[in-house]
């Protein structure tokens, strides 16, 4: 049903149009940059499922890996905290360059993206679960062994859904940081924000929109990066450990 403006809202928003037709008009580049929306919509998608998907890997790397650095025995424990500790020392363009062009894990620059990410989102993400699980005090792990739990059967069920609880302000960071570090699969190809910002610009000699270009992606990355911190906020909210009057 369509809405009916009131005699003062109508002018108002006729007003907006004028305005932004004007300063389109006005400013050929900024022109241009909207003139291309589309291509940065499609950018932000990708954007956004290279983020998903190297989030969800890393976490499938991250906890497994963080629960053995604390229970595992040391013949696991140490080779799983050395290759940690490689992967967080190595620079994330060198690990894309490994993944597509030495290891060749895929033959698709997104999924070769996907790999690297992941893999080194993994590794940071081991360090956050591994402190949360230290965080939970031993006389959980005490009372579960007390009513017949074996140890594997403590951790699965009492150790890490409190951990879980209490990593999300640590994930939070690692999903911004994850969501940022997705520019650098640029040296791929992949047509993501950064990506498709450097083709837009050096399309027909456009070289005079880089900035406007750059500016428009960044405002792309402060809306993603606002959504996101707001959501896992409200997450940490409603799943959090309870302390204080709420506990």
């Amino acid at each position: 049903m369509a809405v009916e403006l009131t005699p003062v809202a109508a002018p108002l928003q006729g007003g907006l149009v004028d305005a932004a037709s004007r300063f389109f008009l006005d400013n050929p580049d900024w022109g241009y940059v909207w003139s291309n929306r589309d291509a940065i919509l499609d950018a932000t998608v990708v954007t956004v499922q290279l983020t998903f998907v190297s989030i969800v890997l890393g976490f499938l790397i991250g906890l497994p890996a963080g629960v053995a650095e604390v229970y595992a025995p040391a013949w696991l424990r140490v080779p799983v905290e050395t290759v940690g500790v490689v992967v967080r020392a190595v620079p994330i363009l060198v690990i894309l360059i490994y993944m597509f062009y030495v290891f060749s894990v895929s033959s698709s620059p997104f999924i070769a993206a996907t790999f690297a990410l992941g893999l080194r989102s993994g590794a940071y993400q081991s360090q956050i679960f591994r402190g949360a699980i230290q965080s939970v005090g031993e006389g959980q792990m005490e009372a579960a062994r007390s009513v017949g739990m074996s140890k594997l059967e403590a951790i699965v069920y009492v150790i890490v859904p409190q951990s879980l609880r209490r990593s999300i302000p640590g994930f939070q960071n690692e999903f911004t940081i994850v969501l940022k570090d997705t520019s650098i699969a640029i040296i791929l190809g992949v047509t993501e924000l950064l990506g498709t910002a450097e083709d837009l610009f050096l399309q027909q000699n456009r070289t005079g929109t880089a900035l406007e270009l750059i500016l428009a992606i960044s405002l792309v990355y402060f809306v993603l990066t606002v959504t996101t911190n707001r959501g896992l906020e409200f997450a940490g909210d409603y799943f959090g450990v309870p302390t204080g009057e709420n506990a």
